[in-house]
């Protein structure tokens, strides 16, 4: 396998068709933060049977489901949104994409009906991996890497989200795209 992946933030990392992790199995992660001492993402196909009000009953009127971010810190909640410098304190992860900022702010444009479901989606913990891990599950062909757009997130239907990423990175990813879910087979 090649040595020279490049990971970096703003990248999805796919998970290879056959990964039998039940945390990974055809995850989409988004990459957050990628940097010597380990990296950091959101599963961004897993949506849970939670609603945000679930989780925070004190929070504005707002029908969206809580997606699973990933293992690492599950009692914790992140949000990733394409309203850029509305929210101040946001980080840039991609275009059109961005991770966080003042969770009041976010609040207050709710309230006052400036964000709608399309602009935002809450995630309960994140994917988290060591110095290192991350390069080496590359190396051994565990994660393809592929380019982000922000429909991915916002407008594409999260259950069919890792077919459609995969066959978008064209030839040998589109037969990959087609692979059947082993556990459908069972």
């Amino acid at each position: 396998m090649s040595t020279n992946i490049v990971i970096e933030k703003g990248k999805l990392l796919l998970a290879e068709p056959f990964m039998a992790d039940p945390y990974f199995k055809r995850a989409v992660v988004l990459m957050c933060e990628h940097q010597k001492h380990g990296s950091l993402g959101f599963i961004l196909n897993k949506p849970t049977d939670l609603t945000i009000h679930d989780v925070m009953p004190e929070f504005p009127p707002f029908d969206v489901p809580l997606y699973y971010g990933g293992p690492v810190h599950i009692d914790r909640l992140h949000f990733m949104h394409n309203l850029g410098d509305l929210i101040n304190d946001s980080l840039k992860i991609s275009d059109g994409v961005y991770w966080g900022g003042d969770f009041k702010e976010l609040q207050f444009l709710i309230t006052n009906e400036m964000v709608t479901p399309q602009n935002v989606r809450f995630f309960v913990g994140h994917a988290g991996w060591s110095e290192g891990q991350l390069t080496e599950e590359m190396e051994e062909g565990s994660w393809i890497a592929a380019d982000m757009h922000a429909n991915y997130l916002f407008k594409a239907d999260p259950a069919n989200l890792w077919k459609m990423v995969m066959g978008n990175k064209g030839a040998a990813f589109e037969i990959l795209a087609e692979l059947p879910d082993e556990s459908l087979l069972n």
